[in-house]
């Protein structure tokens, strides 16, 4: 056997492995006698045909496993007795393998290119400066959150007559079909001239119409029908439309009903109380934008400072072969900055988590995991979870294969910027939340 490095450079390295018969001889025995033991073979009994027979059926399969048995062996030793550090797997040179004559040949070469792990500098000091920004809230930007707030918790109440903003109960009838209580919402509807016909109506109101016309997108005629998509194109448009109901979404009103669900019981009281913990509320999620600014600032930084650059012809190679025809290389070429950069991130901070020697605890994984726990139970309207259950959802998460391994990730991150912030120089800036969102 014979190992010749043929080029190498800061990125890559290519390597030629030349095996005679004497190299994978003994392996190639190992695996026939295998197969004479595992086989069966007709007229012979189990493990007792004999080895030129067991040579002619699978000696190909033996060969082969045994030649890439030496291979994976070959290139394991080498990295480490050259105490390489190299990216991905190393990639075959298709052309020099289809030289191998393997059905009877006794010599084979192979040829692999290795891409080698970037060296670059970054050594981040205080010289170093990356903006922290801090949104100031007006009196505008309190009204309209607290606006906001109340639109989001308000609910649907009866009304009179159908206006441009509400919502309709009816049924739906084409002669023996009856399709009842389904919801429409004005909304929906674009075209004025099919708005009109529902606009000033009133509950028991009935009128005929082309729901083809007024409901053009088909996905939502499809709910209103209460059919699948795919059965839209048999039906007649024409159905008699019955007004049962007419809803508008009415905000909610201050009080202490909203109080109790938003903080919990009597935990707020007054108007100015409310006012007072939605201002709170407000701060706590502008300093989560700008926080999540900082780490977009924060990396963009590094990331140009390190200027790691990366072996990219070698990096798309190894991508198409490790998704197994998943993606094309038209998709991999488009894709492949943003997989540049999220790689040249994921470098910088595996580096320095080791360097720094930042480990990642179970408390860390915990507190990551019950923010996560905290906003998805927001999400579905129930702001105040006791610590119980807020404990138990998120362990669940850090079980979950996906979403452990994000937490993880976020955790790691989270120890790296902290860092980042202890040796940069962090610049304060207020800024307007309109100029804030432009920024964005």
């Amino acid at each position: 056997m014979n190992i010749t490095e043929l080029k190498k450079d800061d990125l890559m390295i290519q390597v030629q492995m030349d095996f005679t018969k004497e190299d994978y001889a003994d392996k190639k025995k190992k695996l026939l006698n295998k197969f004479r033991r595992e086989v069966d073979i007709k007229g012979f009994r189990k493990g007792m045909a004999p080895m030129s027979l067991v040579e002619k059926t699978h000696g190909q399969s033996a060969l082969v496993e045994s030649i890439n048995e030496l291979i994976s062996e070959s290139l394991d030793n080498y990295v480490k007795e050259n105490n390489l550090t190299i990216l991905g797997e190393p990639l075959p040179n298709e052309e020099v393998e289809s030289k191998n004559d393997w059905a009877a040949g006794e010599n084979f070469t192979f040829v692999f290119d290795m891409a080698l792990a970037p060296n670059y500098e970054l050594n981040l000091s205080a010289e170093d400066v990356i903006p922290h920004y801090t949104i100031t809230a007006t009196a505008k930007s309190k009204e309209e959150y607290k606006s906001n707030i109340l639109k989001q918790y308000g609910k649907l109440e009866n009304c009179e007559t159908v206006k441009e903003e509400d919502f309709i109960v009816a049924n739906f009838e084409q002669g023996e079909t009856k399709v009842e209580n389904t919801y429409v919402a004005m909304r929906t509807i674009k075209d004025e001239a099919s708005k009109a016909l529902f606009l000033g109506k009133k509950s028991g109101e009935s009128f005929d119409l082309n729901v083809n016309e007024v409901f053009v997108n088909e996905a939502d005629r499809a709910a209103m029908l209460k059919v699948k998509k795919e059965e839209l194109a048999s039906l007649d448009p024409m159905w008699k439309f019955t007004i049962v109901e007419v809803k508008n979404y009415v905000d909610a009103v201050p009080g202490q009903e909203l109080y109790d669900m938003l903080f919990g019981k009597d935990a707020v009281k007054t108007e100015e109380e409310f006012d007072a913990k939605l201002a709170e509320r407000m701060a706590a999620e502008y300093a989560e934008e700008t926080d999540y600014r900082f780490i977009l600032d924060a990396r963009e930084y590094i990331i140009n400072k390190a200027n790691i650059t990366l072996p990219e012809d070698f990096m798309k190679r190894w991508l198409f072969a490790a998704n197994q025809g998943k993606f094309t290389m038209e998709q991999i070429e488009q894709e492949f900055p943003a997989f540049a950069k999220d790689f040249r991130w994921q470098t910088i901070t595996q580096r320095i988590i080791k360097e720094q020697k930042l480990e990642i605890k179970k408390e860390d994984m915990l507190e990551q995991a019950k923010k996560l726990a905290k906003y998805q139970f927001a999400s579905y309207g129930i702001p105040n979870v006791p610590e119980e259950y807020l404990v138990k959802h998120a362990e669940s998460l850090i079980a979950n294969e996906n979403e452990g391994r994000r937490i993880f990730e976020k955790v790691e991150e989270t120890k790296v910027l902290d860092y980042v912030r202890s040796v940069v120089t962090v610049e304060k800036k207020k800024i307007s939340l309109d100029k804030f969102q432009k920024l964005q």
